[in-house]
């Protein structure tokens, strides 16, 4: 008997003081409710239906709910201490067959999907419940003269902070470029082909230039102390800077979206897309103060006339081309919570799109060893999905302090584990399970990236 079947004994026995005990049979040679067939015991050896009359308490059904579901029973415990630590023993067994023992792969593999999607929306929902809390703290604080006061001198000494930053900034820029400019023509006067007038020349303009700099980022530095400390006066005068710090979301949405539908870009021209999003980028980075909250807003700009406009019928067939994207990239700015309801309800479907592209992965590197087989390479590749599901799922619930660290082991981790199972499930040598590592890892990223985008994209024409 090895240890694995005696630890599958002893959980299997455990299991046994929470599962009811059975009922002595009493349904001697009646006829099964399934199949007719007489019965010898509590399972019919025709068709293997229990025998018993399956009336259950809550709790049992609850129970049976969340066996059937994660599988609750001795071979768990065997998967998962292989699949976290020993990976590559778990994808040998799969793959040379020793599967009873082990949990079904594909199965762990959906559990696995579905605790990470339920641990990410719980995430992103503790997100905005946080958000929305720390809102409401600050807007409880400026009902009030005092904390408006208070928020008025906070904002005074961080404006102060941040001139002294800029014109300490600016000082040094200004002397970095004076030694610069002295250091190149000390050496320029050093090399006897060189014209010494035009090297004099090019330093005092040098010389010249950097006050004028010095002078324009001062200007800018004060420019900014001035709008913060009138914003700050502002504030604590205002009697609805609680109730502008509960709409400020509203109107951040409102003026994105009124931004999008400003936006002008009539064919896919990559050059003008991504001139307009700069411009959109630029404008966004104007900061306003709504209730004494700092919050970067596009600056809404009359649509300027497009001088390359093209004829009626060829503008409204352009925009009949781009009328998707941009309806719906303002519906999700808009009403972000139902776009994340889209992403979801399609997210956990093309995750499932991740199985064959590892699946291939796997199959490309591994063209030369004719003994592994397509249906080999995705038991392997439902093992490190589930690994990677299992694992975030679990950084994301945990609590905030711990959940950088996890995500920085999980960066060691997760290569390390591929490479394990590289090593271990096709006992590749050590150099070329690096190499291998190295493939696989690139292409699961760059795949786990495209399908992030084309999930974003296909829920935008969705919403």
């Amino acid at each position: 008997m090895t240890a694995a079947d005696l630890e599958t004994g002893a959980v299997d026995s455990a299991a046994s003081f929470i599962r009811p005990k059975k009922k002595p049979f009493t349904h001697q040679g009646e006829p099964c409710k399934n199949c007719g067939t007489p019965l010898e015991g509590w399972y019919c050896y025709s068709c293997g239906q229990n025998a018993d009359t399956h009336h259950r308490s809550i709790l049992h059904l609850i129970w049976e709910a969340i066996e059937g579901m994660f599988h609750l029973d001795g071979r768990l415990a065997n998967t998962l201490p292989l699949l976290f630590f020993k990976p590559g023993v778990l994808a040998k067994d799969y793959m040379e067959g020793r599967i009873v023992r082990h949990v079904p792969p594909f199965r762990t593999f959906l559990v696995a999907l579905l605790l990470f999607i339920f641990a990410a929306e719980h995430a992103i929902h503790s997100v905005k419940h946080h958000t929305e809390e720390a809102v409401h703290k600050r807007a409880e604080a400026l009902a009030t003269p005092q904390g408006r006061a208070a928020e008025a001198d906070r904002m005074r000494a961080e404006a102060v902070k941040d001139r002294d930053a800029r014109l300490k900034e600016a000082a040094e820029d200004r002397d970095s470029t004076l030694a610069e400019a002295a250091k190149d023509r000390d050496e320029a006067l050093k090399d006897s082909d060189q014209d010494k007038a035009k090297v004099q020349k090019d330093y005092q303009d040098a010389v010249a230039q950097a006050p004028v700099e010095y002078q324009a980022d001062v200007a800018k530095a004060q420019k900014r102390y001035d709008k913060a400390v009138a914003d700050a006066e502002r504030l604590r005068t205002n009697p609805l800077a609680a109730q502008e710090v509960l709409e400020a979301d509203k109107k951040m949405r409102k003026a994105a979206a009124d931004q999008i539908r400003a936006a002008k870009v009539t064919s896919f021209d990559s050059r003008r897309v991504e001139a307009e999003a700069d411009r959109i980028a630029e404008n966004a980075t104007e900061t306003a103060t709504i209730g004494g909250v700092h919050i970067k807003t596009p600056n809404i700009a009359e649509p300027k006339a497009d001088a390359d406009a093209h004829g009626a019928a060829g503008t409204e067939a352009a925009h009949g081309q781009e009328h998707w994207l941009k309806a719906g990239l303002v519906k999700a700015l808009e009403n972000p919570e139902y776009y994340m309801v889209v992403m979801f309800g399609w997210g956990h479907r093309l995750a499932v799109l991740l199985l064959p592209m590892l699946g291939l992965s796997l199959t490309l590197v591994y063209l030369n060893k004719r003994q592994f087989f397509v249906y080999d390479h995705m038991l392997v590749a439902t093992n490190l999905l589930s690994f990677a599901f299992l694992t975030n799922a679990l950084g994301l619930v945990l609590p905030d302090p711990v959940r950088g660290w996890w995500y920085f082991l999980l960066m060691v981790w997760t290569p390390i584990n591929l490479f394990q199972t590289l090593r271990g499930g096709y006992g590749s040598s050590i150099p070329g399970a690096i190499i291998k590592t190295l493939i696989v890892w690139w292409s699961t990223m760059f795949s786990f990236v495209l399908l992030m985008g084309v999930l974003m994209i296909f829920a935008l024409a969705q919403i």
